[in-house]
């Protein structure tokens, strides 16, 4: 029951806090974007390979 109070509470704020940060939230420009996501494809791959590492040795 814990559980699912907590994703009932979980939801509610996500419904409440996405449109706060859509509104009010900072603005990038092109080149901040593609700066920063030239870097989540290889931060992602890290962390694949740090969780696989966890999983075979722990």
């Amino acid at each position: 029951m814990n559980a699912v109070i907590l994703i009932i509470v979980l939801f509610g704020t996500l419904l409440v806090l996405l449109p706060l940060i859509e509104r009010f939230g900072p603005r990038y420009s092109p080149e901040k974007m593609a700066k920063i996501s030239r870097w989540i494809w290889p931060l992602l791959m890290i962390l694949l390979f740090t969780q696989l590492l966890k999983a075979m040795l722990g």
